[in-house]
């Protein structure tokens, strides 16, 4: 089976900084891009971060700008983000997806360009 697991999530004080992992389980991750998307109660589903299928072009959303840091590592078959400076408004279940587009040397945060989702990690930010 194809799997997508979060993990790294919890609670956090302001100021404070998270790792969140996203390993692969029945597929190698080497031809996806892989985009996170992170949704609040009662809000919309909005695009983090993304990172192509080489590493080689990142994006990040203006709210996490500065703050975040997407990176993957081919041997472990994972994607992480690294977020510093957490702030209240970064409150949400965090998830990650994969774009298996032929052919995509970039990526994006379009969630019907992903097939396949994990389940999400919390991430609170309180004090």
């Amino acid at each position: 089976q194809l799997q997508l697991v979060e993990s790294g999530g919890g609670l956090v004080q302001p100021g404070g900084s998270l790792r969140l992992s996203c390993a692969a389980s029945g597929f190698s991750l080497d031809h996806y891009a892989i985009a996170w998307f992170r949704q609040a109660p009662g809000k919309e589903r909005e695009g983090v971060s993304c990172i192509s299928r080489s590493g080689s072009s990142t994006n990040y959303a203006d709210s996490v700008k500065g703050r975040s840091t997407i990176s993957r590592d081919s041997a472990k078959n994972t994607v992480y983000l690294q977020m510093s400076n957490l702030k209240p408004e970064d409150t949400a279940v965090y998830y990650c997806a994969a774009d298996p587009t032929p052919y995509r040397f970039t990526c994006n945060t379009r969630d019907e360009a992903h097939e396949y989702w994990g389940q999400g990690t919390q991430v609170t930010v309180s004090s």
